[in-house]
């Protein structure tokens, strides 16, 4: 009797062991040590990378580019900037492609943009508004991004991606394939709780409202391991330019001051603002300039369109005559919202040319809620119910739990990700 109870679990055993289980895995870094790191873009303006530097901060992440034809404005004063003071850099493009041609095409961008810079670190995709495109053809999509980035750079490639998309859009296959750099905003205990189809991460985005010296208002925080770094530190060769010339939003320029010129002048000039010239140039009095001084200029940086669309938010340029209550009103959310993700001091003071980031808005003027080609993502905070969330984007706790999956209503955690 003893034996055949034996013969049997031996049977049981060997099924379970040759059974095609998926291979789901948690989620915890590669390797250690770990690195202190930021990801930037023109959103923080003008960064003093000294002060940065002087934090903790090792690696920074730029974003260079975004879509076909979108340079992003503090791209080379970023880099150029960051290297000078020691820092480890990286680059990142934000891709919205909807098939593997127009996937092609913003990789070359990619490329062209930034060709003649040294990376310390691995290229980026930041692929995360899909356009209604199935996980198949998304998981095309970033395959060829990619594999084109890699083929014209010279340089390893890897993919940005949240817990949810990790899990649930990119395949197994990819993660084989590419590292990740994962972002979720909870804590480091329920990320290795949590089950991925990567077997771990090289880079974790663990929040969206650091705050790092040398740098206003908030600012993506990392932390990465020693597989984020090339292994070769060579320049990027030399690409066309897919669009057969150079983007008018893409140009930095020099500009020599002659005599009777002001900042107002050179500002209309350029397409930009006198506050962005005062900045970028450490000018403490905007109305003392000189003939022979050196300007930068970020040529038509503020004049292509109001706002800079992402998943969950957009970057408003103030215009002159508005007020905080005005464009609270128009976005559908409160003042002292745009207050507190801006780090604004003073509510009745802002200027033509800021940037400011809105979030989480009720409006439609923002997004179209409910259109599962336009998912923007929310995560859980502390105090948080569904009704809440529901009635903050203006949609039903039904649609929440539809779109979700969620099984109990009275039962969300901090952390989780609702797609609205």
């Amino acid at each position: 009797m003893k034996c055949k109870h034996l013969f049997i679990s031996i049977i049981i055993v060997t099924f379970f062991c040759f059974m095609n289980f998926p291979n789901v895995y948690a989620i915890s870094p590669v390797s250690e040590p770990e690195y202190q790191g930021i990801d930037v873009s023109n959103w923080q303006g003008y960064i003093d990378y000294a002060q940065v530097k002087s934090s903790g901060i090792q690696v920074v992440y730029i974003k260079a580019s975004q879509g076909s034809n979108i340079k992003d404005a503090y791209f080379d004063l970023n880099y150029e900037n960051a290297k000078r003071n020691g820092l480890k850099v990286g680059f990142y493009h934000f891709l919205t492609a909807t098939n593997t041609s127009d996937a092609e095409n913003e990789a070359r961008f990619f490329a062209n943009v930034i060709s003649g810079k040294i990376p310390d670190c691995k290229l980026v995709l930041d692929y995360e508004v899909f356009g209604g495109v199935n996980a198949t053809g998304i998981n095309e999509i970033a395959r060829a991004f990619l594999e084109t980035t890699k083929r014209l750079t010279n340089k390893e490639v890897m993919i940005y991606s949240d817990l949810f998309n990790s899990q649930s859009v990119f395949s197994r296959e990819l993660a084989e394939d590419y590292p990740l750099w994962i972002a979720d905003y909870t804590t480091r205990e329920n990320l290795e709780r949590a089950s991925s189809n990567w077997s771990g991460w090289i880079g974790w985005q663990y929040t969206d409202r650091g705050r790092v010296s040398g740098i206003k208002g908030s600012v993506d925080r990392d932390i990465y391991t020693k597989e984020i770094f090339l292994d070769e530190m060579a320049e990027i060769p030399q690409t066309d330019n897919p669009n057969g010339e150079e983007n008018p939003n893409t140009q930095t320029v020099f500009y020599t001051v002659k005599k009777g010129d002001t900042l107002s002048k050179i500002a209309r000039m350029y397409g930009t603002t006198v506050a962005e010239l005062a900045e970028i140039n450490q000018i403490s009095n905007p109305n003392l300039i000189f003939p022979g001084q050196v300007l930068r200029v970020l040529e038509n940086s503020t004049i292509n369109g109001n706002e800079e669309r992402g998943t969950g938010s957009i970057v408003y340029t103030v215009r002159k005559g508005n007020t905080l209550s005005q464009i609270a009103n128009i976005y559908g959310v409160t003042v002292s919202h745009i207050v507190e993700i801006n780090d604004i001091q003073n509510p009745n003071l802002i200027f033509p040319g800021q940037k400011l980031r809105i979030t989480e808005s009720r409006s439609n003027n923002l997004f179209e809620l409910g259109n599962p080609n336009q998912d923007i993502t929310y995560v859980v905070r502390k105090g948080d119910t569904l009704e809440e969330i529901a009635r903050k984007f203006n949609v039903t706790v039904n649609f929440l739990v539809n779109k979700n999956k969620i099984k109990n209503p009275n039962l969300i955690h901090i952390g989780q990700i609702i797609r609205i």
